[in-house]
């Protein structure tokens, strides 16, 4: 019978491996990595150690021979997969990033998948790939807001002073508004929900003027102070 390659753990890889196999933070197929060498340190062979994780004897193996030979690093990643080698150079990806981030296409707003593949001459799925690998989401827009005020500085400092060293025996609010605020009502009465239908609303409604909803925070304790 073939015996596997023994494997010896010094106190600083034990505790290392030790806490992998029970983190439940790391990806999966690290902690299996782990106790696969833990179990094989304790004297256990291949076919054991499959029987015990739900594993095939081979990849048993491979995590001993990979841990033996290369040490703890080679069980954070992932063995090299046999395949086509790579068809997209650096300066293909390094062209699509740079579109993605300094350029926008003929007549639209942000690049497509679609759009970016025609422009640099891949596939979409290939585009997809960069964009993923490099945290690349054109379609996603930010807001921001930036004051013209040149006295904007010092109306900050006044403010947020204020909230955080308020004057004393002072109660500090912050207020706002919500204007323009319908008063709508429907002109016929639905029907209420029962058994096997909605409840149901008429399209038409009357107005009833509008109102203004006015509220306040007591910055102290949280309080909401609300009037319309």
């Amino acid at each position: 019978m073939r015996v596997a390659r023994p494997v010896t753990l010094n106190p600083e890889q034990r505790q290392l491996l030790e806490q992998q196999a029970r983190a439940r933070s790391l990806p999966a197929r690290v902690v299996e990595r782990a106790r696969i060498v833990l179990r094989a340190a304790d004297g256990q062979q291949d076919k054991q150690i499959a029987a015990a994780l739900g594993i095939t004897p081979e990849k048993a193996a491979r995590w001993r021979n990979r841990f033996l030979d290369k040490g703890w690093a080679a069980l954070q990643k992932d063995a090299p997969r046999p395949g086509r080698p790579r068809m997209i150079g650096e300066a293909q990806v390094k062209l699509v990033i740079d579109k993605t981030t300094q350029e926008k296409p003929e007549a639209s707003t942000h690049w497509s998948t679609r759009t970016m593949a025609a422009a640099v001459g891949l596939s979409g799925a290939s585009v997809r790939r960069i964009w993923l690998a490099h945290g690349l989401k054109p379609h996603l827009i930010k807001g921001f807001k930036v004051s013209n005020d040149p006295q904007f500085a010092e109306k900050l400092e006044s403010i947020v002073g204020l909230y955080l060293n308020p004057p004393e025996h002072a109660i500090v609010l912050c207020a706002d508004e919500k204007s323009q605020i319908q008063a709508l009502d429907r002109t016929q009465p639905g029907l209420p929900l029962k058994k096997g239908r909605c409840g149901t609303m008429t399209h038409d409604y009357k107005r009833n003027g509008t109102a203004t909803l006015f509220a306040a925070l007591n910055t102290l304790d949280g309080t909401a102070i609300r009037s319309g």
